[in-house]
């Protein structure tokens, strides 16, 4: 689900607010009834803030685009978007290690 939610979202997705949006995770409820997405992005506050806008603007598209590439699945779950904050926290966390190390020497 993880791929093809990337894929969609790289070559489908014509807003121009996604940008240059990467999917770090899939968390999909037992039901398959919905999805919730986590992604990031390399612009700062704004941005991606507006790539969250756009690519929950664009849920049912991507639904749609999902079902013609799962059409296995009995169901394609409702995605939702959401901003993964985990890879912002780890670009912290690298940054206080790096400055330890030079309080170190």
């Amino acid at each position: 689900m993880r791929i093809e939610l990337s894929e969609i979202i790289e070559r489908e997705i014509q807003d121009p607010r996604v940008g240059l949006t990467t999917v770090t995770g899939v968390k999909v409820s037992p039901g398959l009834r919905h999805a919730r997405s986590f992604g990031t992005d390399l612009g700062d506050e704004t941005q991606r803030k507006k790539a969250l806008e756009g690519l929950r603007s664009a849920a049912s598209f991507v639904r749609r685009s999902l079902s013609k590439r799962l059409h296995h699945m009995r169901r394609i779950p409702e995605v939702t978007f959401d901003y993964d904050e985990l890879v912002e926290k780890g670009i912290r966390i690298e940054e206080l290690l790096d400055q330890i190390k030079q309080e170190e020497k």
